[in-house]
């Protein structure tokens, strides 16, 4: 049935987007409650768990191999009623368990307001029938990039594509915090580059999506087979040959643009549609769930072991600032002495990583001095770079105490380098991850680094690749030839407070 002339809906969303981006900003402990809970899947408590425990135990029949060399990083889930597409959320449960994860990146398409890029409900936390769940500090830093991240509002907010999977995720994971992003029409890379500035050891990528809409049931599979295989394979072309493969294909492209950067592997986990469970096959509604894995430990990311608190990250900074007022003979209290004493015995401040310390004043550079690697332990390895960086560096001169009282100080902890491979000059930059690598390039006895902080003043990568080879004394494309090594890291960097 027709329900609007086209001029009529014109109008309309018109009339829903100018709502839409001139509402009110909601309060900041605001809460995004279920607007599917009774329809998609029970609204009591008691209910909606003893469903998702005896889809649970139906989809734990499934034979999957899961590499246990590789660690899960991401997944695609469907987003329909639990009826239709609840038998294939529930695989989810073949590789989640309890305390998994404390971040989950949820990412979902837009079905209702025709969004450009992506949007954040402006809220403090999700509410489902199985509990709250709050958001990660992370969301406020994509809502510092609005032309990415537009504010939405909670009273707009009918959206079903996140909210769906969260119950399942509550139930495998328990407890974690959430980063929930609703994507219209979007350009991929940008998304790709802020998503991957967040993605550590402990975040779960989550995709929602189904896939073909309303075909019959052997079209859907062979559709939907075609699909899966090209999310499989990693090859985004084939997800854009024709319409209707998914309508979370931006989502999904998105992920496998990620995966594709951090060389994460798909294991296929199940298919189904809704003529496979609780409809008609004359119309059917495909759905899949496919897993990611990648590398143990993240690639260029920090050791969870090595990885230092904020609390212990103001210590290393006051032990640089210590160490300076030391050699330029001013007194350290006795108290801050103290603190600096009990502070090394901290186990953590005596594992080996390379470290740097950055000196700023008023915000420019007034020396910077480190070490890619260490046979120091990091306490000794700050103490070390703090003078060297006050006194040693050839750029300036010598640190006066005058200076010293204007000079902002930040350390740095580096993961260990590691090598990576690379095709060419276009295969280098789509490799790097801006705002997240540190990045070393080498060629003969010529070699210079980039601290990742270094990404804020230079964003692009082939600006950044250029300034670091001219660093380096280099040609200022030389990072053009593949011949010259590169190799990744990545840091835990501390500001004075």
């Amino acid at each position: 049935m027709k329900l609007f002339s086209k001029p009529l809906f014109s109008v309309l969303l018109a009339v829903g987007l100018a709502i839409f981006f001139n509402c009110p900003r909601a309060h900041a402990d605001a809460v995004r409650r279920p607007v599917r809970a009774g329809s998609f899947y029970p609204a009591d408590a008691s209910e909606l768990s003893r469903m998702i425990d005896s889809l649970t135990l139906k989809a734990k029949k499934t034979r999957v191999r899961i590499p246990q060399d590789k660690a899960l990083r991401a997944l695609i889930l469907p987003h329909a009623g639990y009826i239709y597409s609840g038998w294939t959320d529930a695989h989810a449960s073949l590789v989640l368990k309890k305390n998994q994860f404390s971040k989950v990146i949820l990412i979902g398409p837009d079905h209702f307001m025709g969004i450009q890029n992506g949007a954040i409900c402006d809220v403090a936390a999700y509410q489902t029938p199985l509990g709250r769940i709050d958001l990660h500090a992370d969301t406020a830093k994509l809502r510092r990039q609005p032309a990415l991240f537009q504010p939405l509002p909670v009273s707009m907010d009918k959206e079903h594509s996140l909210e769906v999977i969260l119950p399942f995720l509550q139930t495998y994971l328990g407890e974690f915090e959430l980063v929930p992003i609703v994507v219209g029409r979007a350009d991929i890379a940008p998304f790709a580059e802020a998503l991957s500035a967040l993605i550590d050891d402990d975040t779960l990528l989550v995709v929602s999506s189904d896939l073909s809409h309303y075909l019959g049931y052997s079209d859907a599979v062979a559709v939907d087979r075609e699909t899966v295989n090209g999310i499989m394979n990693l090859e985004p072309a084939k997800l854009a040959d024709k319409d209707n493969r998914a309508c979370g294909l931006m989502p999904i492209l998105i992920l496998m643009e990620i995966a594709g950067r951090n060389h994460w592997h798909p294991v296929f986990l199940h298919y189904s549609n809704s003529g496979d469970t609780a409809g008609s096959r004359s119309r059917v509604v495909g759905y899949t769930a496919i897993a990611f894995f990648g590398d143990q430990s993240m690639e260029n990311k920090p050791d969870p072991s090595a990885k230092f608190t904020e609390e212990q990250g103001q210590m290393l900074v006051k032990l640089a600032r210590h160490t300076i007022m030391d050699k330029l003979g001013r007194k350290i209290s006795d108290s801050e002495s103290d603190k600096d004493n009990r502070a090394l015995q901290d186990d953590s401040f005596k594992s080996h990583c390379g470290t740097f310390v950055t000196l700023k004043i008023k915000g420019q550079l007034r020396g910077c001095i480190g070490n890619l690697t260490s046979a120091e332990t990091v306490w000794d390895g700050i103490k070390h770079n703090a003078i060297s960086a006050a006194f040693h560096d050839p750029r300036f001169s010598p640190l006066t105490a005058k200076e010293l009282d204007q000079t902002d100080i930040e350390v740095s902890i580096l993961t260990k380098p590691q090598p990576l491979s690379y095709r060419n000059g276009q295969d280098l930059t789509r490799k790097l991850r801006v705002n997240v690598d540190g990045v070393i390039i080498r060629k003969g006895h010529a070699s210079a680094t980039f601290l990742p902080q270094v990404w804020e003043q230079l964003p692009q990568p082939e600006e950044f690749l250029s300034h670091l080879c001219m660093k380096a004394g280099l040609p200022s494309d030389a990072w053009k030839d593949p011949e010259v090594e590169v190799s990744t890291y990545q840091v835990q960097y501390f500001e004075e407070k």
